[in-house]
């Protein structure tokens, strides 16, 4: 962390060469190749640098693959630009040629499959490939199975949209468009198929679907909160978008008219961005134009932006993503549904937000900082506007829409996760939204309302409650004085928005994170009951008195306006309301999963196997192998169940090992034995590393186990050896277990060492009446010289790398372990 300013230092250099470059070369500026020479041969030394301690993928200047490939593009793209116009000098042609040769193998080695960063893997290797006219890495760049073609081929869904929000979404569009650059100055015309082409611009468009009314991109999973669709970064990349799409794509325009309305836009101040860095230090314009551009969309920017007017956004659904956007006029709702997208995902099936009158009434936060605690709180259900069961965040599956559609005034959308289904309605003066619960034993559910500054219109009063949940505090109980609905205002700037609930949950309200990066906290309001079957119910209306009260009957739901009473009911064609001014009826079309393969396949089709055995007596647990059985059950020492870092498996001799399982009434046992010639067990009292959101303990040899836990979640603790012959214990967060629920002790070998553990979480007894347990063991390796672990044998295996894997393993991939 102390080495992180050289990050945004390094990129930015790269830019300025480019921008020095393109001056020179098109600008007629000669003075500018120079410097631009200057920076490009300043780079003598990438090769010392070291390749290790990396956070996420090899890499000489930064801490991940990613960012080496966008500064690369920039650097060659300087280098490029100078070379073409017979102003690049020889001392900065030899440094470039060793820079470009280095990184080939440093990012080639390194396949992220359809992550975002594997769209900028593919641009670098392509400009690598230009730069030394390698037509065999330009062509893996453009056509291998994880290259550009394939990416915008089946990275983008047919509804235009990334698998892992908009943040990442218009990260993976800028890394694509860079990559179709340098692929045509390798002589691929990536859009020639008009099918590609297609997907691109609805790549391009999707973003001014889902925009909220104040031009900010919705933060769905991991995005950053509030940031404008108007930053130069996005301005530049529609200009580069349509000047790749502009002439082949039948309505393509429709971007220039998206363009028009951002330059419009009061000028956000330029934020700090990886891949645009170019107004880093400046104050913002009052209005942008196309000027403020880099030199990369200088050499793809359309002359001039085709006169067009867009049409107003309308309601829309995603199919493919299964996002759904409720428009009218300033309102905008949203609800949650399609694939549970892993890593950068999080656990809001159904989730629900509100934009209307400027203000966002019921927001997404998205995530904030990688390396701040509060990221466990953004990635929890609690902080969305989601449905959460049994006191836990949402297991992973996918939510579905069923049902869409928009008529005269009203849209209406319904989704359906587990054993909830979701049902939004949206008319002229108010939304409807009603959540169902449909389960075979009784279930806690819980439905947070994260409605800032909202106040009890009703009369009643508040106790002190408990609400089991470290980032909620100040917890309250609301106990109404008489019956019927609840009603809450909040009102910010002159206007309101009023939530009406009707549907017998006890109300809690309580202290929680405001919006990532803010130090003020917030109210969050949460409906809580036990039962099998429940309907919660409740009205949204903006402004004051568009509804006056809402009651739930048997069949239908009422709701009193100024004009009178309306009545809603689910209908076998879908949804109907009917009031003074009339009857619509919503269709109830059930909407079948999309045709498309998944973008990341999660499950293995191999399952490890092992077998404990019944222990007679329990063993001695002093880290001997006194009362285990005499073979081992687990081998670790195959190089497809090694994790790596920056240095491929070295061998078993170098690390490995083996375990031995038993059990008995009161715990399960495990004996596991580590071949490696030099142990590096972390002290207790060392100083602390401040490594994101791990546990320092990683960064250690040592163990981390798991067991597959009744209710769908995980017990799992990372243990690590002391001096004296002790254990230290870490559970892993996110599961139940206890590291009360673990004892043992360890002992040096002549290969290695030696752990015995026995464990005994709350739920054992029904393990061992089952006699079978989802299960996995996963050995931490150290090296001399490392602040990181090098990497981890993991017993169900699928190799990979080591990387942002912290302490985690996904119940998904555990073996079964059988008691015999």
């Amino acid at each position: 962390h102390h080495r992180h300013w050289a990050r945004f230092q390094h990129l930015w250099l790269a830019e300025q060469a480019a921008d020095l470059a393109a001056l020179a070369a098109a600008g007629g500026v000669r003075d500018a190749a120079p410097r631009a020479n200057a920076i490009l041969a300043g780079y003598a030394h990438y090769a010392s640098l070291p390749n290790s301690d990396n956070v996420l993928g090899p890499s000489h200047l930064f801490f991940s693959t990613y960012l080496e490939s966008i500064w690369i593009t920039n650097y060659l793209g300087a280098a490029t630009l100078l070379r073409e116009s017979d102003l690049l000098e020889e001392e900065a042609a030899v440094v470039v040629n060793g820079v470009a040769d280095e990184a080939a193998g440093v990012i080639g080695e390194f396949n992220e499959g359809f992550s975002n960063r594997q769209t900028w893997h593919n641009a670098a290797l392509a400009a690598i490939g230009v730069w030394f006219e390698d037509e065999e890495l330009a062509g893996r760049a453009v056509e291998g199975d994880t290259g550009m073609l394939s990416h915008l081929a089946h990275g983008f869904a047919s509804d235009g949209t990334w698998h892992e929000g908009e943040n990442y979404h218009l990260f993976a569009l800028q890394g694509m468009l860079t990559a179709i650059r340098w692929a045509r100055s390798a002589g691929v015309d990536a859009l020639g198929d008009a099918d590609l082409a297609t997907r691109l611009f609805s790549a391009l468009r999707v973003p001014m679907l889902t925009a909220l009314p104040d031009l900010t991109f919705p933060a769905r999973k991991d995005s950053r909160y509030g940031v404008s669709l108007a930053q130069p970064m996005y301005l530049e990349l529609w200009e580069r978008g349509l000047g790749v799409v502009g002439g082949r794509v039948p309505g393509a325009e429709e971007l220039g008219g998206w363009l028009r309305a951002l330059y419009a836009a009061p000028a956000p101040p330029a934020q700090p961005f990886d891949s645009w860095l170019y107004e880093a230090g400046m104050e913002p314009p009052a209005r942008r134009d196309r000027s403020a551009l880099s030199w990369s969309a200088l050499l793809e920017m359309m002359p001039a932006l085709p006169e067009f007017q867009p049409a107003r956004g309308g309601s829309v659904l995603l199919p493919s993503d299964g996002y759904a956007v409720l428009r009218s006029d300033d309102r905008y709702v949203g609800l949650e549904c399609g694939e549970w997208s892993g890593g950068h995902g999080h656990p809001d099936r159904l989730n629900l937000t509100y934009h209307a009158d400027g203000i966002s009434w019921l927001p997404d936060f998205g995530t904030g900082s990688y390396v701040s605690p509060d990221l466990f709180w953004y990635r929890s259900t609690l902080a969305h506007n989601a449905p959460r069961l049994d006191g836990v965040s949402q297991q992973e599956g996918d939510a579905e829409c069923t049902a869409f559609d928009v008529r005269d005034q009203w849209a209406w959308v319904r989704g359906v996760w587990g054993p909830f289904t979701r049902t939004v309605v949206a008319g002229p003066a108010y939304v409807l939204d009603v959540l169902e619960l449909n389960a075979a034993t009784e279930r806690l559910v819980e439905l947070p309302w994260h409605l800032d500054g909202g106040e009890m219109q009703t009369s009643g009063s508040w106790a002190p409650a408990a609400l089991d949940d470290a980032f909620v505090s100040d917890v309250e109980r609301f106990t109404p004085a008489g019956a019927g609905s609840l009603a809450i205002r909040a009102g910010r700037d002159g206007r309101t928005l009023t939530l009406h609930l009707a549907g017998g949950a006890e109300l809690l309200r309580g202290s929680v994170p405001g919006a990532p990066g803010a130090t003020a906290r917030r109210t969050c309001f949460l409906e809580r009951l036990r039962a099998t079957g429940a309907q919660l119910v409740h009205v949204l209306a903006a402004g004051e008195g568009a509804v006056r009260g809402v009651r739930v009957g048997a069949n239908a739901i009422e709701i009193d306006t100024p004009a009178g009473t309306e009545v809603h009911a689910a209908t076998a064609e879908g949804w109907a309301m009917r009031g003074p001014s009339g009857e619509v009826r919503l269709g109830g079309v059930i909407l079948r999963r999309p045709d498309f393969e998944p973008l990341v396949t999660r499950n293995r089709p191999l399952v490890e196997h092992a077998t404990a055995r019944y222990a007679t007596a329990s063993p001695s647990l002093d880290g001997s192998r006194d009362g285990f059985p005499g073979a081992p059950a687990i081998h670790l020492d195959h190089e497809d169940q090694y994790r790596r870092s920056e240095e491929p498996f070295a061998g078993p001799e170098a690390f490995s090992a083996s375990a031995w399982l038993a059990w008995d009434e009161d715990a399960l046992y495990l004996a596991v034995e580590v071949s490696k010639p030099e142990l590096l067990f972390r002290p207790a009292d060392a100083p602390p590393l401040r490594f994101d959101n791990e546990v320092d303990d990683i960064h250690s040899d040592g163990l981390q186990v798991y067991l597959a836990a009744p209710d769908g979640g995980s017990w799992g603790v990372l243990v690590v050896p002391e001096a004296g012959g002790g254990i230290r214990v870490h559970s892993i967060a996110g599961t139940s277990a206890s590291s009360a629920e673990v004892r043992g002790a360890w002992e040096e070998t002549a290969a290695g060492y030696r752990v015995t553990l026995a464990l005994a979480p709350a739920f054992w007894d029904g393990i061992r009446l089952e006699r079978t347990v989802a299960f996995d063991l996963i050995v931490n390796e150290m090296r001399p010289g490392r602040e990181r672990r090098a990497g981890q044998m993991v017993w169900t295996g699928g190799g990979g790398w080591v990387w942002l894997r912290g302490d985690r393993q996904g119940r998904e991939r555990f073996g079964v372990l059988d008691l015999a």
